[in-house]
Formats: structure tokens, sequence, C-alpha cells
């Protein structure tokens, strides 16, 4: 069971990470008056997709085992509003914050922690499905500002997973990777590794 969970523990850093980067990649394509647009009357911007997760972020994993993940200072309604004064880079320093207190909260969690209980809003949560609750959440908006970034650059976006019309290479690649005995690469790097191929 222990190595169940390690694997587990793992895995969900791994992924953690790979969305972070995945977005912030994204984010790193567009412009600042990108960051800030919206497409409609009812779609989000960038930057308020960016600081919803960051405020979640702070909520959720601020003395995760021990306290409620939805805190008494969280003002939700606002973190989907761009305030005065706010730019990119505080948006963005929001962002980084957010996720150093997610990884901080995780790493440390030891096996017997996974037989806990915590709380969102009042419901009881296993650890497992706290955090995996809050992975769905963060990959669906991660998935969005990757879709609203390709929509803003277009022909100039840079493909963050492999590229159209090019499955078959890509599952060529994989098997020659593995017949080489090259470190395997995990599922979010293997598409990038593709492209810089793809690029030589």
């Amino acid at each position: 069971m222990k190595d169940i969970i390690e694997n587990y523990k793992r895995d969900v850093l791994e992924s953690f990470r790979s969305y972070k980067k995945l977005a912030d990649k994204a984010i790193a394509q567009v412009s600042d008056e990108e960051f800030f647009q919206t497409i409609d009357a009812e779609s989000n911007s960038i930057a308020t997709i960016a600081k919803h997760i960051a405020g979640n972020l702070h909520s959720r994993w601020t003395n995760f085992l021990t306290t409620d993940g939805e805190k008494p200072d969280r003002q939700r309604d606002r973190e989907f509003v761009v305030l005065e004064g706010e730019t990119r880079a505080s948006i963005m320093e929001f962002w980084e914050s957010g996720w150093k207190i997610l990884f901080e909260a995780i790493e440390p969690i030891a096996p017997e922690d996974f037989s806990k209980k915590v709380l969102i809003r009042g419901d009881a949560h296993t650890v497992v499905e706290a955090i995996n609750r809050q992975l769905t959440h963060y990959s669906s908006h991660i998935g969005q500002i990757i879709f609203l970034a390709k929509h803003f650059r277009v022909e100039d976006w840079h493909t963050l997973s492999v590229p159209k019309n090019k499955s078959a290479e890509f599952n060529e690649f994989l098997e020659h990777q593995r017949a080489a005995e090259k470190t395997e690469l995990n599922r979010f790097d293997a598409p990038k590794e593709f492209v810089k191929k793809l690029e030589r």
C-alpha cells in the first residue's frame, strides 16, 4: 500500500507541475492586451482565469490537512474581475505564489496522512479526493487558457502538443525512443521533445 501511495503522490506532483508548465508556455505567447482580452461578454480572460486558479490555490492548499479549503478571507467573485491597479505582473506573481503553496503542501504529505479527512466548504474529503478535485479543476481551466492563447496567436501559435497530422510520426518517435533505450519521456514532455525534433 505504501508503494501505491508514493507512486500516486509522485504522479500527482508531476501532473501539477506539467499542467502549470503548459499554462506558463501558453501565457508566454500572448501580448499584454491579449492577456486581458475576452472573446465575448460571458467569457473570462486569461488574466481572470489565472487569477481564479491562483485564488483557489491559496485557499485550498494553505494548511491543507488542518483547515477547511475554503478560507474565510477568500473573495472568490473578485477573482473574475480585473481590479484597478492590477497588472499582468501582479497577477502572475499571485499565480506563482499560489503554485508554491500547492507544492509545499503536497511534497511533505506522508503515507499515513492519506488516511486523514480534509474539509472543503464543510464537506469531508479523503486526501486523494481533495487532491484529485483540484487536479481536475485546474486542468480544465488550464485548457481554457491554452484555447484562448491559441485563438489569439493563430498562425503564430507554438504548439504544446502533438502537431496536426503528425500522430503517426509521433508514435514512431516514441517507438524509436524505446528501441534506443533512451530515458522514457513522460506523457507531457514527449510531445515537446517531438516538436523539437521536427524543428531541427
